[in-house]
């Protein structure tokens, strides 16, 4: 229970939610995370580091950049899923980022 009520409570925040639906359909950049929600760089690493540093997110370098996606690994990883099953697609976000010529701009 009380590990549910912490998931909750991390995932009560729409930009950290909404991230997760993001990166339950691909990884992610810090810098588009910046693009597609109109937030400061230090904003989005403070969401990123708190998603980090529960679990529910992993990262991987390629190269310069560093990547996020969701760690399915995570122990509570089947409850996590099924929350976001229950979310609306943010495929737009990353099309959008796309059409914008913003997508993995982290040059």
């Amino acid at each position: 229970m009380n590990q549910a009520a912490a998931i909750l409570k991390l995932l009560g925040d729409k930009t950290r939610l909404t991230m997760m639906g993001i990166l339950a359909d691909q990884d992610c950049c810090v810098c588009e995370f910046v693009a597609i929600f109109e937030a400061s760089q230090p904003a989005i690493s403070q969401h990123i580091r708190k998603l980090k540093d529960a679990g529910l997110v992993k990262e991987s370098r390629r190269g310069q950049w560093v990547f996020y996606s969701l760690n399915r690994q995570y122990e509570h990883f089947e409850f996590v899923q099924m929350l976001l099953d229950a979310l609306p697609s943010q495929e737009e976000k990353l099309t959008e980022l796309e059409k914008q010529g913003k997508r993995i701009s982290c040059e």
